[in-house]
């Protein structure tokens, strides 16, 4: 599969236009949220960028629970300023039956690679409120939304039909449970931009899989095989050509003015690592998609194919699969990022983290 993917790529890898541009696109970001790298760093991108109508942002569980993800939102919106933007707390738990609590039967049975689990590593916090005055130590100024996100997901696609684009940083619960509660609004849907998958190089949470489609494969593979009008992939296929090591995550951190995300980038797991290993490659994942999104000239390199994921309980659980023929009946055709221009990129982001 790798290698037919490969040849496709060569023959057949020339950048498309971003279809359907406008001047101010409508945007859910649906997250599993952290402190600034990479997720935080995307959502305020995001809400200051001119040209973007940040809808709102709805939380689901991944790289964090969804108290916790909710609680670092609310945080982040509040140290750039922005009051307008709705957080919303959304699925709590991947689709599959008990996967938190057979997890550990999981790994023993089929192993995994580089240890990250996510939030299946440790207990869910009882609330969001909690997170947030045990993490920040004072009351919040922002409330999440009192809806639940796959509603409110279904209500902005009812309200802007064709105008929505659903940016996908995280696990696809929240998405694949808007489409199966409303499949109406499948038509009406502008393009899914996923952060998710890895099809010519190794997963990152076990050799088949990304962690993102990994968290939930039944959830990615629901979103995936519906058949929006576009969907658009940032995998690990482009995220690992894209370093970050000390000396630019300090350059960016240094451009960071106010209190709130200075506290964090000085109480940060990234922060820790680079201490402690200054000679660490880090990479940047739901930046990349969050900033083609904002500027699609960044997109030097794709391919198109149709693409399924393993729901198969097994090694190559959640692995990502993509067919430039004969694919299985029932996949969709979807713009794979294989390139991207990284000056470009790490310009736009340092341009808007001075704006933080």
């Amino acid at each position: 599969m790798r290698q037919f993917c490969l040849v496709f790529i060569l023959f057949c890898g020339v950048t498309l236009g971003w279809a359907g541009d406008d001047r101010r696109q409508k945007i859910i970001l649906d997250t599993d949220m952290v402190e600034l790298f990479d997720d935080g760093i995307a959502m305020m991108m995001l809400a200051k960028a001119p040209d973007i109508e940040l809808l709102g942002v709805t939380v689901v569980a991944g790289n964090t629970w969804v108290s916790e993800g909710t609680a670092y939102a609310i945080r982040q919106l509040e140290a750039i300023g922005v009051t307008d933007v709705p957080v919303l707390q959304g699925v709590r738990l991947p689709l599959a039956p008990n996967r938190k609590e057979n997890i550990k039967e999981e790994i023993r049975l089929f192993g995994y690679g580089e240890g990250y689990l996510g939030s299946f590593a440790y207990e869910e916090p009882t609330s969001w409120k909690d997170v947030y005055v045990s993490r920040y130590k004072q009351e919040p100024t922002i409330e999440p939304a009192d809806m639940h996100a796959v509603n409110f997901m279904i209500e902005q696609v009812k309200r802007y039909p064709h105008e929505v684009t659903v940016l996908a940083i995280g696990p696809c619960c929240n998405l694949a449970m808007a489409v199966r509660m409303a499949p109406e609004i499948v038509p009406l849907i502008k393009r899914v931009v996923y952060m998710g998958g890895a099809f010519t190089v190794p997963g990152n949470t076990t050799p088949a899989a990304e962690f993102n489609w990994w968290y939930d494969p039944e959830a990615a593979q629901i979103a995936l095989r519906t058949p929006f009008k576009e969907q658009i992939v940032v995998g690990l296929d482009v995220c690992d050509r894209i370093e970050l090591r000390k000396e630019r995550y300090d350059r960016i951190i240094g451009l960071l003015k106010a209190d709130k995300l200075q506290a964090m980038s000085h109480d940060n797991f990234l922060q820790t690592t680079f201490q402690e290993r200054p000679d660490t490659v880090w990479h940047i994942w739901d930046i990349v998609a969050a900033a083609l999104c904002m500027d699609s000239s960044i997109l030097k390199r794709e391919m198109i194919c149709h693409v399924d994921i393993n729901t198969q309980q097994g090694l190559s659980y959640g692995q990502s699969l993509a067919f430039p023929y004969n694919p299985p009946i029932g996949t969709q055709p979807v713009r794979i990022v294989m390139e991207v221009d990284e000056e470009r990129l790490w310009r736009l982001i340092e341009k808007y983290c001075r704006l933080f």
